[in-house]
């Protein structure tokens, strides 16, 4: 499994890092190829339809604010599949790639 996150947040990335340490990071949407991205809904929200086009057999989870409602509720719309808060997302990061992989 190769996973990919669209993270900017140092503090972020390093969780992450600690959570799945094989994690790759990059800022440009277009150069994803992985079977599991990550996207940071506060940078990010406009490359989920991006990602998910293309790499239609990815899974993508993204984390956002959870008083974003309406950031969460178009990330599933446009095609990700798994979305939570960010809170909730961090409480277990690598459980979260398993539960959506």
């Amino acid at each position: 499994m190769t996973i990919v996150a669209l993270v900017d947040d140092l503090m972020d990335r390093s969780r992450l890092s600690a959570a799945l340490p094989a994690t790759t990071f990059l800022r440009e949407p277009d150069a994803v190829d992985a079977s599991v991205v990550i996207i940071d809904l506060a940078a990010y929200a406009a490359a989920v339809p991006t990602v998910r086009a293309a790499l239609p057999l990815a899974r993508i989870i993204a984390f956002g604010s959870h008083v974003d409602a309406s950031v969460l509720d178009d990330a599933r719309a446009a095609g990700a599949d798994l979305v939570l808060p960010r809170s909730r997302f961090f409480r277990d990061p690598a459980g979260a790639v398993a539960t959506a992989g």
